[in-house]
This record gives C-alpha cells, sequence and structure tokens, in this order.
C-alpha cells in the first residue's frame, strides 16, 4: 500500500439564510506566536515593565516568554525611565513579593517610588508597607543598588541591607517649608549612597560617609548641638547648603568647613544662609591650600551668609583660580575692594565665564514670611541690605576676569555710568549676557552706550529698571524724586519682589517698613561690629582681623578714593573737600543748576516759592505724625562706630555759605531744579534720622549723578521757631545769569523740631571726637515717607495749612491728581551681535533699533508706560512678545512691525490689558501697505495656554515655504502691496482672500482671521503616508497640525494643494513671500494681569 495521498485543507462553510453555502473568511495569522521565545526576550527589552507584566495573560507562548525574561533580567525600572514619576499603583506587599520572586537575578532596581508607603503591617488587610518591600528586597539574593525616593524606605534599607547602594540621585518628594516634623531620616556612617538631595528634613547630624559625592541640603533642620562633628566626606564633589536651620554659634561650623577642605576634588561650594564664623575660611584655606584644599572649585557661592568676610571669598577665589567657572556673591560682599584686591593679587582666571553680584537667593525673594517668622522656623538671623560696589569697582571686574561671558548684577544702587566700565584694561570683549535688576540709579543714555561699545552682547535681560520718575516732580523743580541709588540702599533685599504685587502699577518699589529707629541703629552696630573694610592691599593683608580694627583712613592715589576701615557698610567715595564740604566757590554749583534744568521746568521764581510750600503740605500728610521719646533718646546715643555730627565745624560752614544759622531745624541749600535721574538738590536730607549719623556724601555735599559738586549747607541748633528760617544762601546755587530767587526759594525744607533736639543733644555728647567724623548713609525721600520721624515742624505744617487755600488751584504737589505726561526715557540699541532683549517692569517708554544687524526677538513684560517702538535697522527680528504693558500704542507698534522689509515671517504675541476694536484693527492690518500674508489670532484662554501660539510658531514658515518655493521655481506671481493697491481696493476684503478659522483649545474658544494662503486646504486634507501619530495634537486640540497628516515640508505640502495652486495661478492671484501672525490672548482685556508662569 503506497502513501496516502496528502489532502488539501477545505475551507469551512456556513448555509446563509438563503440556503447557499458562504465560505467563511479565514480568521488573522497570529505573527507574534510563531516567534521563538529568545526573540520575544530580545523585544521586551524595549517595553516598560509594566506593558511586560500585561503580556502574560495574553497567550501561554507569551506568559512563558516573560517567565523567561524575568529569570534572567539584571536592571529593572519601574518607572520606565521617568524618575520624576511614581511606580505603578495596585502593588500590595504579596504582589510585589511575587514579582521580585521572578527575578533571581535581579542586581539594580530602578524607580522604586512608591505613591504612599505604610510604615507596618496590619493584619488582615492587603496593603504596600515598608516591611513588606524589605521582604521581596531580600528575596533577590544578587541585589546590588535600588534607586527609591522615600525617605522611611530607605532609612530601613540602610538599617536592614546595608549592603545595598542606593542608585541614582537619592531625592525625597515630601520636602517644603516650614519643615514637616514628619519628614526625619538618620544617614549612618557606612550608608552606600552617592548622592543625597534633601529638602524639607528633620537630620539629626551629617557624618562621615566615605562615598558621598553630592550633598544638596535644602530646609534641612540639624537637630543635634553640633551636626558636624564627624562631618568627613573625602570624595565630595558638590556641597549645597541652602537656607537650613542649623545651629546659630558660629563656632560650631568650624568642622563642616575643615571637612570640606578635606575633599580635594570638591567643585561646587554653595553657601546660602549660613552662619559661619567669618575669617575661618580664610584661616582654612591658608592650612590645606597647599594639599589641594579647595582647587578644584569651579563654582563658589556665598549668599546671606551673615559673617562671611571679604578674605573668606577672596582666598577661595584665589585658591581655585586655574579652574573657577561660576562665582555667586552676596551683597554684604559685593565692594569695590574685594575686585581691587583680586587684580593687585595679578592672577589669571582662564574658565572664568558667569559672575553674579549682588546674589540673593530666589526663596529669599519670593517667600511672603517676615524676616521674624524665618527665624522663628530656625534660618539664621541676617538681613543683608544691596551690595555697595561702584562703577569703579565694576571697571576692575573686568580687569580681573577677562573673559567674562555672563553677568548678573541684582540691586547695586551705586552703580550709575555703565559706559565708564569700558577702559582700555577693561573691554569686556567676551560678555555675551547682560542681566541687570533693581539697579535704579544707572543712567538710560550711558547705558545704552555701553551696549554700543560691547563687541560680543547677544541677549540683554533688565528687570525692573529704569524707573519711571513719580509725577509731579518736574512741575515743583525736584530732581527724579524716585530716591535712586540711596533710597535702595537703605531697604532690605528680602522680599523684595512682594513689593511689586500690582506689578501692572510699576510703582517705585517701596520697601517693607523699617524697624523702629532704635532696632536699626542696633542692627547697625553689630554689622559694624562684622564687617570690614577693604583697603587697596592684596588680601593677606587687606582686611583688618576680628581682633584688630583701624580706624585711620587710606588714601588710594589713582582714583581719589578714600576708604573708612572698620566701617563695614561705608561704601568707597571721593575724599576731596571732606574736611569742609560747603566751602566751595558759586561757580560750579551754579554751572550744575544750569545744566540740570530741564526744559520743561522753566518756571517763575514767585512759582517755586508757591511749589516748595505746596511740597511742605505733602511732606504733612505723607509722613508720620511724630516721634516717641525712646527712639528720640535711643537716635541720641552715640553708637559704637557710627561717625559724629560737627558742631562748631558746621555753624562754621553755614556762616561762609551765606546762611543763617537758625534754632530748633536744619536747612540746605541746594539746586532750584535738577534734571530727572540726578541725585542731589532737594533729594537728600543732612541728618539721618534712623542712624543719628550724618549723611553719606560727605556732610552735606550736593553731589549730582555726574560726578559734579557743590555746594550746600547743613544747619542745626537747638530747637526754637522753625520760621525764623530766611534764604539769605538761597543765592549761591543760582545760576549768575537768572534773576534770584525771592522768598525763600532755594532752601531746604525745614526739619522737624523733634529731630533738631536729637541733633543737638548728638553734638554736646560728639564734639570731643569730631576729629573722627565719618559720613554715613542719606536719607532720601523714598525712606522718609515711611520713617517714624516727621520731616516737617508743626508751626511749618501751620503755616502750610493756612496758605494751602490760597494755592490749590495751582496742582503741583506730587499727591494733586496732575494730568500729566508720562517722562519720555528712551532706550536706543545699537549693537552689530546682539539677538534679543528681555524687559520686566521697566520705566522706558520708547525702544529704538537703531542697528541691529542680528536681532531676533523683543519680550517686554509689564512695562507700564512702554508705548513706542521705533526699528531703524533690524532686518531679522521676528518674534515681538508684549504681555501687560498698559500704555502700549498697539497700532504705532504693529504699523513699525509691518513696515519693515518682508525678510523674515515675524510673530507678534500681545496680551492688551483694555479691549480691543477688532473690526478697527483688522482694517488696519489687512488695508494697509503691508507686503505679508496675515493672520490674526483672537485667544480667550484663561489661565492663558500657550498651545496654539508654540503651534502656530511651528508652521507659518511651512505656509511662507510653499509660496516662496512656487515664486522662486514654479513662476508663480508674486504680489505686491503699495501705496496704489491700498487706494485700489478702498473696501472689504481691500484685495485680500480673507476667511476665518474658529474652535476650541482646553474649553477655550478661539478665532483666526486671515489671509493665508494654502491653510484651509492643508487643515481639510487626509493623512498621508508619513503621518506621526506620536504627536498629542491633532484640529480639535489646536488651529492646524501638521505632523498628524504627515505635512512635514513644503514639498510634500505641494502635492496635497495642487488644485488650490491650479487655481490660484488660473485666476492670477498672487501671493506673499512672507507671512505675520497676531497673537492676541484677550485674558488681561478687563485691566488686572492674570498671574502667567510663561512670563
Amino acid at each position: 500500500m503506497g502513501p496516502r495521498k496528502k489532502s488539501n485543507k477545505l475551507q469551512p462553510f456556513v448555509v446563509s439564510s438563503g440556503g447557499e453555502l458562504v465560505q467563511r473568511p479565514s480568521e488573522p495569522k497570529d505573527y507574534i506566536n510563531e516567534l521563538s521565545h529568545e526573540v520575544l526576550c530580545h523585544i521586551f527589552r524595549y517595553l516598560p515593565m509594566k506593558d511586560i507584566i500585561c503580556m502574560e495573560c495574553l497567550s501561554r507562548k507569551l506568559r512563558e516568554a516573560v517567565t523567561l525574561y524575568l529569570r534572567v533580567i539584571k536592571v529593572v525600572d519601574l518607572c520606565a525611565g521617568r524618575w520624576w514619576e511614581y511606580m505603578p499603583s495596585g502593588f500590595t506587599d504579596s504582589s510585589f513579593l511575587l514579582l521580585l520572586k521572578k527575578m533571581p537575578d535581579l542586581e539594580q532596581l530602578y524607580g522604586l517610588h512608591p505613591r504612599y508607603l505604610e510604615r507596618r503591617r496590619v493584619r488582615g488587610f492587603e496593603a504596600f508597607s515598608i516591611p513588606g518591600v524589605l521582604e521581596a528586597l531580600q528575596a533577590c539574593p544578587n541585589l546590588l543598588g535600588v534607586e527609591t525616593s522615600h525617605l522611611e524606605l530607605v532609612e530601613a534599607i540602610w538599617n536592614y541591607m546595608p549592603q545595598v547602594h542606593i542608585l541614582g540621585k537619592f531625592r525625597n518628594r515630601n520636602g517644603a517649608f516650614p519643615i514637616p516634623a514628619e519628614n526625619k531620616l538618620t544617614i549612618p556612617i557606612n550608608a552606600k549612597i552617592q548622592t543625597l538631595h534633601l529638602v524639607g528634613v528633620n537630620v539629626p547630624e551629617i557624618p562621615c560617609v566615605s562615598m558621598l559625592r553630592h550633598l544638596y541640603l535644602k530646609w534641612v533642620r540639624l537637630t543635634k548641638p553640633q551636626p558636624f562633628k564627624d562631618f568627613l566626606c573625602v570624595s565630595l564633589r558638590t556641597f549645597v547648603m541652602r537656607n537650613c536651620a542649623g545651629p546659630t554659634n558660629s563656632l560650631k561650623y568650624v568642622p563642616l568647613i575643615t571637612g570640606l577642605a578635606s575633599a580635594r576634588n570638591l567643585e561646587q561650594l554653595e553657601l546660602v544662609r549660613v552662619p559661619f564664623l567669618g575669617g575661618l575660611i580664610q584661616h582654612v584655606v591658608e592650612d590645606s591650600w597647599r594639599s589641594g584644599g579647595f582647587r578644584n572649585l569651579h563654582t563658589i557661592v556665598f549668599g546671606a551668609c551673615k559673617n562671611a568676610l571679604e578674605v573668606d571669598l577672596g582666598y577661595l577665589i584665589i585658591t581655585a583660580a586655574r579652574r573657577l567657572h561660576e562665582l555667586r556673591i552676596q551683597p554684604s560682599l559685593t565692594k569695590d575692594g574685594v575686585f581691587s584686591a583680586l587684580k593687585m593679587a595679578e592672577l589669571e582666571f582662564p574658565q572664568f565665564e558667569t559672575l553674579h553680584l549682588g546674589y540673593v537667593d530666589e526663596f529669599l525673594l519670593q517667600c511672603k514670611m517676615s524676616h521674624s517668622e524665618l527665624v522663628k522656623y530656625g534660618l539664621a538671623d541676617v538681613i543683608e541690605n544691596p551690595g555697595i560696589i561702584t562703577d569703579i569697582g565694576i571697571k576692575v571686574v573686568n580687569e580681573v576676569f577677562t573673559n567674562i561671558k555672563y553677568l548678573l548684577i541684582y540691586n547695586c544702587p551705586h552703580l550709575h555710568n555703565p559706559h565708564h566700565w569700558l577702559t582700555d584694561q577693561s573691554r569686556w570683549s567676551r560678555l555675551v549676557d547682560l542681566t541687570l535688576v533693581r539697579c535704579h540709579a544707572i543712567k538710560l543714555e550711558s547705558f545704552s552706550q555701553f551696549v554700543e561699545l560691547l563687541p560680543s552682547l547677544e541677549f540683554i535681560c533688565l528687570d525692573q529698571m529704569f524707573r519711571e520718575p513719580p509725577k509731579g516732580c518736574a512741575r515743583v523743580g525736584l530732581s527724579a524724586g524716585t530716591g535712586i541709588g540711596v533710597s535702595s540702599a537703605l531697604v532690605s533685599n528680602q522680599n523684595s519682589n512682594n513689593d511689586n504685587d500690582n506689578h501692572h502699577h510699576n510703582e517705585a518699589n517701596m520697601p517693607p517698613a523699617p524697624p523702629p529707629v532704635n532696632n536699626q541703629r542696633r542692627q547697625q552696630q553689630q554689622h559694624d561690629g562684622k564687617s570690614h573694610c577693604p583697603s587697596s592691599h592684596p588680601f593677606s593683608s587687606a582686611y583688618p582681623g576680628p581682633g584688630r580694627r583701624g580706624r585711620s583712613l587710606t588714601y588710594n592715589d589713582q582714583s581719589g578714593v578714600c576708604l573708612f576701615p572698620g566701617k563695614g557698610k561705608t561704601p568707597l567715595r571721593r575724599c576731596n573737600n571732606v574736611a569742609v564740604s560747603v566751602a566751595v566757590s558759586d561757580e560750579p554749583r551754579a554751572h550744575v543748576a544750569e545744566g540740570n534744568c530741564e526744559k520743561s521746568c522753566q518756571v517763575t521764581s514767585e512759582q517755586i516759592k508757591a511749589d516748595m510750600k505746596a511740597a511742605t503740605e505733602s511732606s504733612r500728610r505723607t509722613s508720620s505724625k511724630g516721634i516717641t521719646p525712646e527712639a528720640v533718646k535711643a537716635t541720641a546715643r552715640p553708637g559704637a562706630n557710627s561717625g559724629t555730627s560737627e558742631g562748631t565745624r558746621t555753624a562754621e560752614v553755614a556762616s561762609r555759605a551765606g546762611v543763617r544759622t537758625t534754632t530748633g531745624s536744619m536747612a540746605r541749600v541746594g539746586p532750584p531744579r535738577a534734571t530727572s535721574g540726578h541725585v542731589g538738590g532737594y533729594g537728600r536730607m543732612v541728618m539721618d534720622a534712623t542712624c543719628g549719623t550724618a549723611t553719606d556724601r560727605a556732610a552735606g555735599i550736593g553731589r549730582a549723578n555726574d560726578g559734579t559738586e557743590g555746594p550746600s549747607a547743613s544747619l542745626s541748633s537747638s530747637p526754637a521757631n522753625v520760621d525764623s528760617l530766611e534764604p539769605r544762601g538761597a543765592a549761591v546755587n543760582q545760576d549768575p545769569r537768572r534773576p534770584a530767587p525771592q522768598g525763600g526759594q532755594g532752601e531746604r525744607q525745614p526739619a522737624p523740631s523733634g529731630n533738631a533736639s536729637v541733633i543737638s543733644s548728638g553734638l554736646q555728647q560728639d564734639q570731643a571726637i569730631n576729629d573722627n567724623f565719618v559720613p554715613r548713609r542719606p536719607l532720601t525721600r523714598s525712606c522718609t515717607r515711611m520713617s517714624s520721624v516727621s520731616l516737617v515742624s508743626e508751626t511749618a505744617r501751620s503755616r502750610a495749612a493756612v496758605k494751602r487755600k490760597r494755592m490749590a488751584d495751582k496742582s503741583t504737589s506730587t499727591s494733586d491728581p496732575v494730568t500729566e505726561d508720562d517722562h519720555v526715557q528712551v532706550l536706543s540699541l545699537k549693537s552689530k551681535n546682539l539677538v534679543g532683549i528681555t524687559l520686566t517692569n521697566c520705566g522706558i517708554t520708547d525702544l529704538v533699533l537703531k542697528d541691529c544687524p542680528k536681532m531676533m526677538f523683543i519680550h517686554a513684560t509689564r512695562c507700564r508706560v512702554l508705548k513706542h517702538l521705533r526699528v531703524e535697522s533690524a532686518p531679522i527680528v521676528n518674534r515681538f512678545d508684549y504681555a501687560q504693558c498698559k500704555k502700549l500704542d498697539m497700532e504705532q507698534v504693529l504699523d513699525q512691525i509691518l513696515r519693515m522689509p518682508p525678510e523674515r515671517n515675524r510673530i507678534i504675541y500681545m496680551r492688551p490689558m483694555h479691549q480691543i476694536d477688532s473690526v478697527a484693527l483688522e482694517h488696519q492690518l489687512f488695508q494697509g501697505p503691508y507686503p505679508y500674508h496675515i493672520a490674526i489670532v483672537h485667544e480667550f484662554s484663561n489661565p492663558p495656554n500657550i498651545r496654539n501660539k508654540v503651534r502656530i510658531r511651528s508652521w507659518m514658515d511651512t505656509i511662507a515655504n510653499i509660496s516662496q518655493e512656487l515664486i522662486k521655481y514654479e513662476f508663480f506671481p508674486e504680489a505686491t502691496r503699495t501705496e496704489d493697491d491700498v487706494k485700489k481696493f478702498p473696501k472689504y476684503p481691500w484685495g485680500r482672500d480673507i476667511y476665518t478659522l474658529e474652535g476650541l483649545v482646553d474649553g477655550a474658544p478661539y478665532s483666526m482671521i486671515t489671509d493665508f494662503p494654502w491653510l484651509r486646504t492643508l487643515r481639510a486634507a487626509d493623512p498621508n503616508s508619513y503621518a506621526r501619530y506620536d504627536f498629542e495634537d491633532d484640529e480639535s486640540t489646536t488651529i492646524y497640525a501638521p505632523r498628524r497628516k504627515g505635512q512635514l515640508s513644503a514639498d510634500i505640502c505641494m502635492e496635497t494643494i495642487g488644485e488650490e495652486i491650479s487655481e490660484r495661478r488660473q485666476s492670477k492671484r498672487g501671493v506673499f513671500q512672507r507671512v505675520v501672525v497676531l497673537f492676541l490672548h484677550h485674558c488681561d482685556t478687563p485691566g488686572e494681569p492674570v498671574d502667567d508662569d510663561y512670563i
């Protein structure tokens, strides 16, 4: 019998309802089950663990493959590489144990980030607990390391599985401030961990951990009295300690600094609010630098370190000079002397790039807690004043750090003329990025010159700069009145951003209310006892040590600067004419008065006389009601190191200046008017009421910002009638070509009688040490508004009150509701390499792009008085962002942008704070002579959604590229838009093909009015073979999603729009080569700005 013939497999048939046999369709073939186990295991390597486990229940073949894969796997990631996420939920102790038992060879377990773990097991209740996780981990005999972020779990691993390493970066996820009591962690000596990042945790101590490489401590409470007693981490590369609640005794930080010196590979050192002993780092560096201590540092950060001295910082910089990249310096160390000493050390910093002056930690800037609350929660007791570096110091900065690329300066009120920072030795030739924040005294013209002279500058960021002068100052002949320079020197750095909560008003940043007079004086004494001002010698001899305080004056012949060692807060200042500050001839001051006089202030002497009385009345309304006897006594007491007032010399100076010494007042002769932006004249008082010391500007020098000095007189005596003041010295400061003022025109406003009694008592006590007179900081207008000392005597108040009725219609007081134009401040930019500028809370009114061939973007946010844009030459600028600029002239700005030559596609993003007439806007843009295709997008999401804005930038270029390809290679007609074209189409649609697209994005409506060609066809097309579905957007979530359609380039798109191209060609309708999108976000139109993280 032969072999059987192989029969063909018959297709199964089913009987239809009509009785006919119908062939059943064959089932799709299961290719996966035909793959071998090895191939399946190879595929599993590319899948997340969650998907692999799910495959167990699909088929027997896949279950076998999963079992094989888990048996040999050595590295598992439960978060699939997303370390910031939590592991899949649903695990219990038993299921987690079952999973890990299937992995006998497991060595490294990543992503063990449970959302919640029970501390202990509960009988009869299936949960996910710390003992259950430990049991499962112990079931893996080869386990080497675990990655986790759970505080209690990591401590349990250290205690019960000490051989297991903690992989990756350990960072707890429940950190907060105030520090939660339940967040606790005890670090054992033998902990096997390389990166420890603790936020908001209670830690007893930091022991000797030999493996530790990176230690970040933020909001960490160190509970033991000696938390650094055993600190020694020889492998440490990064040490960051920010705002921790540690011991208040500075001596207890000695082992910390010595332990850091033992870490020879230490690269990053950040100390914020660490009250280590002043001078300690200097001594540790001296002892350890030969053996490599601090030699490899590339980042040094000092912030709010209460006792830090210039020598501490200087020694670190000098030691790390070879590798230093970045330096951030707290305000108290931001001084001229630091950089002068570094210059004299004659070092090279070949790798240095980034310098941050006046550094304040972002937590202190954003925190809404008061200083006392921070201290209550355990942080160090420190309040910092702004940096006192001057233009001289910044000039030296570039002589020291010649390769600097990134410069950020925060709140340095003694900087005036940036163009003086440039010298033959200081060219800033490599500076790429410049950021200035709250440097209110910098002059706008000087800054524009500085930018023009920087050869490599690409990015400028200005925040709270060039503040607008208060209304009314020009009318009463005051200088800018903003208190620039000196008022912010009296303001604490903490909570600075909260002063500007109503940021759309862009008011001058008012500081928090200062402490009472006696407290402020006590703080001054404490600071003076701990700070030391540098002389011009290198660090080894520049600063007196803690035990040796010098009182002698040191003169620097080169710059004419004198330094007062032992006076921690006294800035560098000119020495000439300090002794007899008012004995100066009339001519220099008369010249200043003439030069500083604004053209808009040409008022008569009678008007000025009336205006001054109005200012007196305004001062009465805005100042406090009086001063307490305790404050008077505290002010009268001589301070530890404070300078003393001059008695005999004051009267002598007054007689020279021609001003009669009167009783009970304090008069000062100043110019009748000064240009806004100048400090001097009426801008200062002579005696600092809060500190009980003489003023900063050398006992009465009325110095304008341009460096010119002139005479002024300061008078003080025993209390009596204030009204006996006579303007005999008023003629001292007048231009000889102008008539002398009448009736007290040039006088300084009288001081209160209470203040005079303080001064007289101070004179009686301090006459014996007149020769040691050291001038201190002035009291400016912005400070006196919140001072507890009234600046107007009761008698002067009554006189002003009597006369106010007669002059109320003159509207000259700064408090009167005067309708006055904003002070014009023009920022002109001319730079061959500038790429972009960012303006936030700035007081400029006009931005002018003179010659910026590489400029690409302009961002302006919350610039209250910004109105105009003028583009003279900036051909490739293509992104304009104007958000919450209340007074922006939209019509003018849009006209300027659209009149630019069509060399680039441009997108304009605006968030207006008022209702927009959309019909008028469309008329202006579509009818105007603008050679662009234009789109106006109205977005109504609130809070703002930027999805549409970001997506438009991704496809607007594609639309333009299609048109360019057609014009260049297909001889497609190009549209024009000349004045003749405008006249030819006077009515809608103005010769354009205008249409509207509308929809919803995340529940918020949008509307797009445009004449873009091709867009409607592309939106309506079906996806092609290039379609990408890994992108989350489609037409339901944004205006147009080209990736979902597969329309990835102009060439691919042209295949889709062939019909539209033919139609346009036949109708001879041309296209423009470039497009402009105006994106209007209407969330702020009610007039109240909406908080937005994106701006």
